[in-house]
């Protein structure tokens, strides 16, 4: 008996080019939707949600400004932070850059070179 061995290629493929994107995954509660509807409407962004969570995703960089996501959420500037923000987003992707009044981020190292102090200057 002779076996005729088959290939069938995979549907999963890997892609290591640069995708230009960055983004999070956000918690599908109450505060998550009120930051995924903050963002909706960003240039560049784009919002998925999921039964358990959301999708935020972005050409090249976003910006999360606590005090819009704050005043979204009916309260006071201040309310939404850097800590509120990391609880209610589980997972990312991208440069992540906390600021005072902002979670930035970006898809390139090189979009993050002034807040994380590098010098993008070629040396010979």
């Amino acid at each position: 008996m002779t076996s005729l061995k088959t290939t069938v290629e995979s549907p999963f493929k890997s892609n290591n080019t640069a995708s230009n994107m960055c983004g999070v995954t956000l918690m599908n509660n109450q505060v998550g939707a009120v930051v995924a509807q903050v963002m909706k409407d960003k240039p560049g962004v784009t919002v998925m949600p999921l039964p358990s969570m959301i999708r935020v995703d972005a050409v090249r960089r976003m910006d999360f400004v606590y005090d819009e996501i704050s005043e979204a959420l009916g309260e006071e500037p201040g309310f939404f932070d850097q800590a509120e923000f990391e609880e209610n987003m589980s997972t990312h992707y991208g440069r992540m850059i906390h600021t005072d009044d902002r979670t930035i981020l970006v898809a390139n190292p090189e979009d993050a070179a002034e807040y994380l102090g590098f010098d993008l200057t070629a040396t010979k």
